[in-house]
């Protein structure tokens, strides 16, 4: 059964959000001015889901010598800044299913200690150039559950991919748990 929240999210009309500079500032504040890797990212959204479309730089890993390609650690990195920059987005502008009631003093509260990935998996196609690449996400679903243990949580299964200017492609799946929700 859905809620009037959600039933007027799922009516609203598809919409596209161009970069929020101050925003985007915001969401990067925890990392490390050297792990800031996500540029720009346009969200859409369109009955009660939301899909952002990403540009990344990674001029120097944070952690290794150069691979001259994009890495698994680096994957989760930009998947985290990303997704973390679709929520917030969402979340000011009233887009994603289950965040309804959420205020942006709620999502800066939430995002370092409740949003966690429940499951990840990366499939890398072929290299991908760390230096300038783009990305692409989406929320498949946020569903209400209720854990015995923990409380309530959202679950949102969720989907990215990664590409460059050559050819290089990296895809994946990955599910997110919010817990302490209210």
């Amino acid at each position: 059964m859905s809620s009037p929240a959600a039933d007027r999210a799922a009516a609203r009309p598809h919409r596209s959000y161009p970069t929020d500079g101050e925003l985007l500032a915001r969401v990067l504040a925890p990392y490390k001015k050297h792990c800031a890797y996500l540029r720009s990212a346009e969200v859409t959204a369109s009955g009660g889901l939301a899909s952002a479309r990403c540009a990344f730089a990674i001029p120097e890993s944070c952690y290794i010598d150069d691979t001259g390609h994009l890495n698994s650690v680096e994957v989760n990195i930009a998947y985290n800044q990303m997704m973390y920059y679709m929520v917030a987005k969402s979340v000011k502008e009233r887009l994603l299913t289950g965040f309804e009631d959420w205020t942006l003093d709620d999502f800066w509260r939430h995002q370092l200690p409740d949003i966690l990935i429940a499951r990840f998996a990366a499939n890398f196609r072929r290299p991908v150039d760390p230096r300038r690449f783009t990305g692409e996400m989406e929320f498949r679903s946020v569903t209400r559950r209720t854990s015995g243990t923990a409380g309530p949580f959202l679950h949102a299964p969720t989907v990215f991919r990664y590409q460059d200017a050559h050819g290089g492609r990296c895809d994946g799946e990955v599910t997110l748990a919010f817990v302490n929700v209210p």
